[in-house]
């Protein structure tokens, strides 16, 4: 027997289809990520977190040349937000991401990778409530879920322990 998952999803043009703060954490991911140390892939991505008191941490990705050491701006900024500001519940997730060589990319919206889904499964699970994700491209097109549960439908998370 042969099942079908669909998932939802927000499809927006550019950026002035957002509201204010979603705006604002559009510009934080994409102001970090030009700080981004990615000299193996040049593929630069930021990331922004609005945190439930209206707190926004950033993160960048992070590459090593003895892979697979480094950590995409997703996972840095997450773990950073639990270090420093650990009872603190993320309310949204923004990533901009892009190459840096090849700027015909510009258009191409980059969604967070596998273990990174993972790893914001982890965290709405602790925090018993949905993380909306934003996903952009550089020159400003986005895709938003209301839970990573969207993009990791059949997820692993503590219960299955």
């Amino acid at each position: 027997m042969q099942k079908e998952i669909n998932i939802k999803y927000e499809y927006f043009s550019n950026i002035s289809e957002l509201n204010d703060i979603e705006k604002q954490l559009f510009a934080k991911a994409k102001e970090i990520r030009e700080k981004a140390y990615a000299p193996y892939s040049e593929f630069l991505v930021g990331c922004a977190l609005l945190l439930e008191d209206g707190t926004i941490v950033v993160g960048n990705n992070q590459e090593n040349a003895a892979y697979p050491s480094g950590l995409c701006a997703e996972r840095t900024a997450i773990y950073w937000t639990s270090a420093n500001h650990p009872n603190k519940k993320i309310l949204k997730i923004f990533v901009v991401g892009g190459s840096q060589r090849n700027e015909q990319n510009a258009d191409i919206i980059t969604p967070p990778c596998g273990a990174c889904r993972q790893s914001i499964m982890e965290y709405e699970s602790k925090q018993a409530m949905d993380i909306e994700i934003y996903f952009a491209s550089v020159s400003g097109e986005v895709y938003k879920t209301n839970s990573i549960k969207d993009l990791l439908p059949f997820n692993f998370d503590s219960s299955y322990l």
